[in-house]
């Protein structure tokens, strides 16, 4: 499923009024909740790999990379330094935010201790809100990404030592 399949799909959800829908193939699952106040309806939208994630090679620093059609996915990193870590790669294109409103703290610090479904940061793309959670437990060793940026689809965000 590509992104211009999900941005209608959400686009569907928005005009229908549903508030929540769930859709899994072989290789994707995808959860677009909708939760509406008084004055516009936000939209997240979580598209988790349903088969193992494949090892991908990441950048030793984080640069953008050219968008791709397989969903992101955790990845061991190839620098010798980093070779014990798993690298949490953005699955869109937009502006990361780390903090869920500017008074409020970090989703996740350096040092931090996260598990599987952790809130990372959030994502925004075409004015939808995007909750990226973590896909494995470990500890934060790096933030590669800063707050309020532009980032790239599979662009790594952050690298978790999962022992």
């Amino acid at each position: 499923m590509d992104l211009k399949d999900i941005q209608n799909l959400i686009k569907f959800v928005a005009k229908s009024g549903a508030s929540e829908v769930k859709l899994e193939t072989e290789d994707v699952k995808i959860t677009i909740r909708t939760g509406s106040d008084d004055k516009e309806t936000t939209t997240y939208v979580q598209q988790i790999p349903v088969n193992a994630p494949v090892a991908q090679a990441a950048p030793a620093v984080a640069q953008p990379v050219a968008p791709a059609q397989a969903p992101a996915a955790a990845a061991p990193a190839t620098n010798a330094d980093d070779s014990k870590y798993i690298t949490i790669k953005s699955p869109i294109i937009g502006t990361l935010y780390r903090k869920p409103s500017p008074d409020k703290p970090v989703f996740v610090e350096v040092g931090q201790t996260i598990k599987e479904g952790d809130v990372l940061c959030i994502i925004e793309a075409m004015k939808l809100f995007n909750e990226i959670e973590s896909e494995v437990s470990g500890k934060i060793v790096k933030v590669l990404v800063d707050d309020s940026s532009p980032v790239e689809f599979d662009q790594p965000l952050f690298l978790v030592d999962p022992s």
